[in-house]
């Protein structure tokens, strides 16, 4: 395997493949007709802020609920191959006080063919950010309802409000998740308590996502944000590369079986140890021992 290939190893763009996951608030027809509502900019849905810590923060921002339009897919698409092109030390993402993301934009629902093109939308968003060769963090208030838990699956950690609710309703629209929610899901939390979840289409609370480990922290609302983005500082003061090529074996190795991931890992191991920050990390060892070392990213 020759490991100059990888995305996550190079920052190259992520894969396009798959199909749709719901869900959104609908809104009931009215006997008036709707008030036109002019879209949010583009630029605007998802919000990026670099912070003096090297930390980058993407705020989803397309209404009070956070839909997952095809627009939104877009642009944090865009914004995570902006990151790619000039990497952050680590990432958080989150939405506002009530919606994390509250799921796909069900108006643009149709047929075959719109399940087709807005589920790319969907994996090709979510593969590039589960690519990102950094530390990703989810900091979820409010809701995190089908593309919107499906979001937070696709980062390394997720940190939630203790008034947070999560689910994948999908399977009440007659449909089933298309953008990881068969798929992360059961990696993260096994194959039953994902079947619990999909086929009932139930929404749990921030306490039972911590116990079926769905969640790594829950924490109080007003701290959630703050919490993840002090959590990532922690990690972009590390060893970046080296974290880039232990995500990937981790990621990858989840995928094949433990032989083939023994395998891959050794290849990694090796790789590591052509960084210039595996030489620092070992001299500082040797010299002023552990937890001393300040690494270049190199």
């Amino acid at each position: 395997m020759d490991l100059r290939t990888l995305p996550a190893l190079r920052g190259a763009p992520a894969r396009s493949a798959g199909s749709v996951s719901p869900m959104s608030d609908a809104t009931a027809a009215s006997a008036d007709p709707a008030p036109s509502i002019e879209p949010r900019p583009a630029n605007e849905l998802v919000q990026l802020e670099r912070r003096d810590d090297g930390v980058a923060l993407l705020r989803l921002s397309n209404g009070k609920v956070n839909t997952l339009s095809q627009a939104t897919l877009h642009r944090l698409h865009e914004r995570v191959q902006e990151l790619l092109a000039e990497l952050p030390t680590a990432v958080v993402i989150t939405g506002n006080e009530k919606a994390f993301a509250a799921g796909a934009e069900i108006k643009e629902f149709g047929g075959p063919d719109d399940a087709r093109r807005i589920g790319a939308a969907f994996t090709e968003a979510f593969n590039a950010l589960a690519e990102m060769p950094r530390v990703t963090i989810a900091a979820v208030n409010g809701v995190a309802l089908g593309g919107g838990c499906e979001l937070a699956l696709s980062c390394d950690f997720r940190i939630a409000a203790d008034t947070a609710r999560f689910g994948q309703p999908e399977i009440l629209l007659g449909i089933i998740p298309g953008a990881g929610g068969t798929q992360r899901l059961p990696r993260l939390i096994g194959p039953a308590r994902a079947k619990d979840l999909v086929l009932s289409g139930r929404t749990i609370r921030a306490d039972e996502a911590l116990r079926i480990g769905l969640v790594d922290e829950v924490v109080p609302a007003a701290e959630v944000v703050e919490h993840a983005l002090a959590k990532a500082a922690s990690y972009g003061a590390g060893a970046l590369v080296a974290q880039a090529i232990a995500k990937r074996s981790i990621d990858l190795g989840l995928d094949g079986s433990l032989v083939d991931g023994l395998v891959l890992e050794q290849e990694m191991f090796v790789e590591v140890f052509k960084t210039e920050d595996s030489q620092t990390g070992v001299r500082s060892f040797l010299e002023n021992g552990p937890g001393q070392a300040t690494f270049s990213g190199r």
